[in-house]
């Protein structure tokens, strides 16, 4: 019942109720830990990809140039970078090209 304070009506209160909702809640939290590892990997695609049209340029370009230049940055940093620091994506991305 410690597990279930907070949760909604009756399953904080009724014994049966809180144990299927303790269980569900264990099902959704471990599938959705590794949906969350989706949902960023997204995201940072899009980032990247609407720095590098700014630049003139797309993604699958971007990223076909730095698998052939063997230059080793992650899609989460270079998302960072296009976001937060456009000089330094636009350095990277003039080496690429």
């Amino acid at each position: 019942m410690k597990q279930t304070k907070g949760f909604r009506h009756g399953r904080s209160k009724k014994e049966r109720q809180a144990k299927d909702a303790l269980l569900h809640a264990g099902a959704y939290a471990f599938a959705h830990r590794r949906d969350k590892k989706s949902h960023n990997r997204t995201l940072w695609n899009i980032k990247i990809n609407a720095g590098a049209r700014e630049l003139g340029t797309t993604y699958s370009k971007l990223i076909d140039g730095l698998n052939k230049k063997q230059i080793l940055i992650d899609r989460k940093i270079l998302a960072d970078l296009a976001e937060n620091h456009p000089s330094t994506f636009a350095k990277v991305l003039e080496t690429v090209k």
